[in-house]
């Protein structure tokens, strides 16, 4: 049910069709657009990696930008609720059943954060939705770090925590969840795919999906260590700390995309 992208339309001499997806996007006339596509796609080579080397030999600024996103996606700890979600409240208290109910309703959580993301992320833009977003996860990590670096331990070493911080605990981090689901869980790749100007977007893309996986990766490989020497408060405290600095990358570094068409990125 997904049509083919215009401009690969275009590329292929399909015009018609290519018109006939534009105007269910843009509606009216497209053929204006349909001319602008074709000299984008005559100008166009296959993409090589020294594409986004400047002129000093490094990466062009704005591919840093994009790894940048990439990564502190991943370092805010997302995947350590996903990955690790019956076995992190299992340590505190919960039992395995409880732990697998929680677990669902992060999942569900998240799904319906998503659809949020879906409906507003052309209305209110980009960038807005990343910032609350950082705010959302700064605190809701914070709350987590807070409540489990100072929880009691109890006889195997696990932090135990007692009247209502395990209430306080799960609403913090399905609320941790909710901020992820609306703004750097999905707001990230529409950025990605909109940030790279046409020459090197592709290749530009994938150095910053392939950052992703290695930046999951390290997040999801040290938490057990972590957890085991340092502690859960510990782990949120560093995630915490990614938040935050999510925060400010964004205010500095990055630029709304809403509204810009490739062709003029």
């Amino acid at each position: 049910m997904i049509p083919e992208s215009p401009r690969y339309l275009v590329a292929q001499r399909r015009e018609p069709e290519a018109a006939n997806v534009l105007s269910k996007i843009l509606g009216g006339d497209v053929l204006a657009k349909i001319d602008e596509i074709r000299q984008t796609v005559l100008r166009e080579r296959e993409p090589r990696f020294s594409d986004l080397l400047s002129r000093n030999g490094g990466l062009l600024r704005i591919v840093w930008i994009g790894i940048g996103l990439s990564v502190l996606q991943q370092f805010v700890g997302i995947n350590v609720i996903f990955y690790y979600s019956s076995v992190l409240w299992r340590a505190v208290g919960f039992s395995e059943q409880d732990s697998l109910t929680i677990t669902v309703i992060t999942g569900a959580v998240n799904i319906i954060t998503t659809l949020i993301a879906i409906a507003f992320v052309d209305k209110f833009g980009r960038k807005p939705l990343l910032i609350v977003g950082s705010i959302g996860m700064t605190l809701t990590l914070g709350t987590m770090a807070y409540l489990f670096g100072n929880a009691p331990l109890d006889a195997a070493g696990n932090p135990n925590l007692t009247g209502s911080a395990g209430t306080v605990a799960l609403i913090a981090a399905n609320l941790y969840v909710f901020c992820f689901g609306f703004s750097w869980g999905p707001v990230v790749w529409v950025l990605l795919g909109e940030m790279f100007n046409n020459k090197i977007r592709t290749a530009a893309l994938s150095i910053a999906a392939a950052m992703q996986w290695v930046a999951n990766f390290l997040i999801s490989t040290t938490f057990p260590p972590i957890l085991q020497y340092f502690g859960l408060g510990s782990a949120y405290g560093l995630y915490t700390i990614a938040a935050a600095t999510s925060l400010f990358f964004i205010l500095f570094f990055v630029k709304e995309t809403k509204g810009i068409e490739l062709e003029d990125m």
